[in-house]
């Protein structure tokens, strides 16, 4: 039966309530002492409505007589002793602890209404002070099966034994509450025998657990004098043995909960900073009141650092800080993210030094003035003085990696032996934790820091082309992959444009991709054409092993010519984008075998390009997932690569975002592939930027190569190039008339981003940069090139070699 005071009609109503529930009135009581949640159950077992209590005194809703001491041995389910402070004195501020009794309802009427209460003061910044739970005395009484036992926060609407119901109600009688964090606080009551009740993310409510039920007062005087002697280190009588062996079991199993529940709530991933948090909230407000955690400065960088005991000159770096306090209290003086060094007089250093925690039961002010003085122009002493401290260190494989400062406000109890084993072993269980967070961002780092150095840094323009590229890892936990891409300057104002992709992935793959980039750059350097580019490489990577497979795609772009020249190995054919009607299309490429497989040819296409029309390279990544046909991803791909967009970036932004709609809208998840993606606009070379000349094996032409150079150049309005470039060609025009063989000597000037100056003969020789003495009449040719010139190189050719120099064009 529900038993109720309905104050309107100045008599009792009785509901009817279903058999094994026992309603509970819940009241939120603020700071302020005001009202701020009243239940249904409260409306009806204190007959006010909740429109009337809410912002109402409670001293004024919950009026009570006190204590029913002569009935205490009648009321079997009560929590703990049942002989805490009245509710009287709990609701008016003096409660700092979670409490229970009885109390009778001062009702008007015949009738009387005595309750069970249940208070628990809330911690944290919220402006809730305190939790009030209470039920009608009468539906308690022995024998009438209403349950087995209540405990404090444990009858909440529920039937028992079973636990779906109570996960359903809960978020009814606390509505902030999700049904997802009633079901999680369900499973610890069962098992534990007592919740942690949260009203959001940072406010939880400590509830004392009940670890049996009152019979009589002597019982609580017995164990307050084994308390006081366990505390002293006093031995205990023989009548007060059995009450401390009570007392020592409770108080094991209490912490051996606490360290198991620390140990759930922490390491939850290994992301350094998300688990400092961890480790910091974990302890605040159950064990402490405050918690302040450093670490060395390596570790919060993610570096390694030298095995040895700290000293005087080590930084510390403050990681986090929470407290019980009101909000801001602490930030501006111990604000997170300082570091500093920590002199040998310290508990701190005797911590971090020993590796063995350090009580203070109390701050004295003495020692409190001596930690201040670290602090410049902030006086931190009204923030520690005559607090409780436990400065705990968190040690992995015997090494400091920090330590935390704990501290417990003057009213609560200090620290003893039993907090100093416990925080101990909190801080042991802490430190792997951020040791394995730390080694993780450290090898994260060294990964990046491979990946980053094995990419190239491709500059956004090239001779006639604009170009944007993209890299993505497959996951978080392998940023070491084998895709690539590449961008190689050829001579002739041409571009060779570059992605690969070695199968397999982590670092074995990465070394390989680098040694198999390198070797086409080595390649492209020597204008090999793009089949026989793939059939070295492929010969290669048998030479490296016989583990290793790549794809590659290799094309050259002629700017000059507007033509590309392409090869592919096993690899995802390129999309051309062309810009006059906006049509996209897959290339049809001959696809080649891997490079690896060995033994099988490779085969070039040329395709006419025209100025602005976009090409797309990619690795199967982006395209390709797992029980998708690859088709679906090429078809995203063409699509996306034709949308316009208002830079290359865009472009690439674009392409990447389509594919992972696609996928995400087909059920299949999130990438699992490195991502290499290379984008190109294919702007071209005009053919007014463009002069040639054909210049016969005479000495004589090198004065016509001087003159017609400085001709094109003032017509091209680059005066200020004439005296150098009519120099350098004069001077390789010189060495191509002594060394040619049969065919004329070709030279040519191109002005794009800069100008550019080619020389080809017949002879394959390469010139090569000598010394010359005052009085050598050969090598000073390459000399001046060399010091005169932007660039300059040579490479062969079919028919011979070219010999080419750039200057930068001056600004207009």
């Amino acid at each position: 039966m529900d038993h109720g005071t309905d104050r309107a009609g100045q008599g009792a109503v009785t509901e009817p309530a279903e058999p094994g529930r026992v309603p509970l009135a819940v009241v939120v009581v603020d700071r302020d002492g005001l009202v701020s949640h009243w239940s249904r159950g409260a409306r009806r077992l204190f007959g006010v409505p909740k429109d009337e209590a809410i912002g109402r005194t409670a001293l004024d809703l919950l009026p009570v007589s006190g204590a029913l001491p002569d009935e205490r041995d009648t009321i079997p389910y009560a929590a703990g002793d049942g002989l805490g402070p009245d509710l009287e004195s709990s609701l008016d501020g003096g409660l700092s602890y979670p409490a229970a009794g009885r109390a009778r309802l001062a009702a008007s009427g015949d009738g009387r209404v005595d309750v069970l209460w249940w208070a628990y003061p809330l911690v944290g910044p919220g402006p809730e002070r305190l939790l009030v739970l209470a039920a009608d005395a009468e539906g308690l009484r022995p024998g009438d099966g209403a349950c087995e036992r209540i405990a404090p926060g444990f009858a909440l609407h529920t039937d028992f034994p079973g636990a779906e119901d109570l996960a359903r109600r809960l978020p009814e009688i606390l509505p902030s509450m999700s049904v997802g964090e009633s079901a999680r606080i369900v499973a610890q009551i069962l098992e534990l025998g007592y919740p942690v009740l949260e009203f959001s993310q940072n406010d939880r409510v400590p509830v004392t657990p009940d670890w049996g039920v009152a019979r009589r007062a002597e019982r609580k005087a017995r164990r307050e004098r084994a308390a006081r002697a366990l505390a002293a280190g006093e031995p205990l009588p023989a009548e007060l043995r059995d009450e401390g062996e009570d007392l020592e079991y409770a108080a094991v199993r209490e912490r051996l909960e606490f360290l198991n529940e620390v140990s759930g709530r922490i390491g939850t991933s290994l992301d350094l900073s998300r688990t400092i948090v961890e480790v910091s909230r974990a302890v605040v407000p159950r064990f402490t009141d405050v918690a302040g955690t450093y670490l060395r400065e390596q570790v919060v960088a993610g570096e390694g650092f030298e095995d040895g005991v700290p000293d005087t000159t080590t930084m510390w770096h403050r990681v986090a800080l929470e407290h019980t306090d009101e909000p801001g209290r602490w930030d501006d003086v111990v604000p997170v993210g300082e570091a500093m060094p920590f002199p040998a007089h310290t508990p701190f250093f005797q911590c971090m030094t020993s590796g063995e925690p350090v009580l203070v039961p109390r701050i004295s002010e003495e020692m409190g003035h001596a930690i201040a003085a670290q602090f410049d122009k902030r006086d931190i002493r009204p923030l520690i003085t005559g607090r409780s401290m436990l400065v705990v260190p968190l040690k992995a494989r015997n090494v400091v990696l920090g330590f935390m400062i704990l501290l417990r406000h003057p009213e609560r109890p200090v620290f003893n032996d039993m907090d100093r084993v416990t925080g101990a072993e909190l801080a042991a269980r802490a430190g792997l934790v951020l040791d394995n967070a730390r080694m993780y961002t450290f090898q994260e780092n060294v990964a990046e820091t491979l990946q980053d150095s094995m990419l190239p840094h491709i500059p956004p323009r090239m001779t006639g082309c604009d170009i944007a590229t993209r890299y993505l890892p497959g996951t978080l936990l392998g940023r070491v992959g084998g895709d690539w891409f590449d961008a190689v300057k050829l001579h002739g104002g041409r571009t060779a444009l570059v992605v690969g992709d070695v199968m397999g992935h982590g670092l074995n793959s990465a070394a390989m991709m680098g040694q198999l980039r390198t070797a086409v750059q080595t390649m492209a350097g020597l204008d090999l054409p793009p089949a026989q580019l793939l059939r070295n490489l492929d010969d290669l990577a048998q030479r490296l092993g016989d583990n290793y497979l790549a794809t590659c795609l290799y094309a050259v772009y002629d700017p000059i010519a507007s033509e590309l020249h392409l090869a592919n190995a096993g690899h995802i054919p390129p999309v051309l984008v062309r810009a006059g009607d906006g049509r996209s299309e897959l290339l049809d490429l001959p696809t080649g075998a891997p490079i690896g497989v060995g033994g099988v040819p490779f085969e070039a296409i040329r395709v006419r390009v025209e100025p602005g029309d976009r090409l797309v390279m990619c690795t199967d990544g982006l395209v390709e997932m797992r029980g998708e046909d690859i088709g679906v991803g090429l078809a995203t791909l063409c699509e996306s690569a034709a949308h316009p967009a208002a830079s290359m970036d865009d472009a690439c932004d674009t392409i990447i975002r389509a594919l992972a709609v696609t996928f995400s809208e087909a059920g299949r998840g999130g990438r699992k592939d490195d991502v290499a993606l290379l984008m190109a606009r294919l702007g071209g070379i005009e053919p007014d930027d463009v002069a040639e000349w054909r210049l016969a094996l005479d000495p004589s032409e090198v004065s016509r190569a001087r003159a017609v150079v400085r001709e094109q150049l003032h017509d091209w309005g680059l005066a200020k190039l004439v005296a150098p470039a009519e120099l350098m060609a004069g001077e390789l025009v010189t060495n191509a008339v002594r060394h040619s063989h049969a065919r004329p000597v070709a030279l040519r000037l191109v002005r794009g981003d800069t100008l550019l100056c080619e020389v080809d003969d017949d002879d394959h020789e390469l010139p090569t940069l000598l010394s010359a003495g005052p009085l050598d009449e050969a090598g000073r040719g390459l000399r001046v090139v060399s010091t005169l010139s932007r660039e300059w190189g040579t490479s062969r050719t079919k028919s011979g070699k070219t010999v080419w120099f750039e200057l930068t064009l001056p600004r207009r």
